[in-house]
């Protein structure tokens, strides 16, 4: 079976073609590309710069430049953890500090069973409810260190399938 989130080099260039005639084409590829995938490939570097005329250093230095970008597929749930002021000053230090410890990872790591990735992010406009966390397309307000250890344990948590 084929699963849609395996890059192919002609996947790569099947998006590229697509937006490479935009001014600025690089950072729409590489959304596009991480939409697509869920992260940058590696093996895609060569193939942009060598479609927009740059170096691969060039195109690396641009996905290492910005935190958003992945180079590895993410776990199955990311995790982001506000540390915009609002959420700072509502405790997110301390919720950051506490997120790290219990997965045992650091910002952009997946935890060693991939169920989570752990990314820091600059603002959910969720600033009164302070401190906040995406998980995956939910946003969860005035989150404690007890309620996120609740919300790692949950996401542990997969049903089993019982084919019969």
């Amino acid at each position: 079976m084929n699963d849609s989130r395996e890059w192919t080099p002609q996947a790569v260039q099947a998006e590229i073609d697509a937006l490479k005639h935009k001014p600025g084409a690089l950072l729409p590829i590489l959304h596009a590309l991480q939409d697509r995938f869920d992260h940058v490939p590696e093996g895609a570097v060569p193939i942009i710069a060598e479609s927009l005329g740059l170096t691969r250093a060039e195109v690396h230095g641009v996905i290492s430049f910005y935190h958003h970008f992945r180079t590895s597929p993410p776990g199955r749930h990311v995790v982001q953890v506000c540390r915009a002021e609002a959420c700072q000053a509502r405790g997110a230090r301390t919720l950051e500090a506490h997120a790290q410890a219990t997965l045992g990872v650091g910002y952009h790591q997946t935890t060693a069973d991939r169920e989570i990735t752990l990314e820091a992010v600059y603002c959910l406009g969720n600033c009164a409810c302070g401190p906040s966390v995406r998980v995956d397309d939910q946003i969860l307000g005035r989150v404690t260190p007890e309620s996120f250890d609740a919300l790692v344990d949950e996401l542990r948590t997969q049903p089993l399938e019982v084919l019969g």
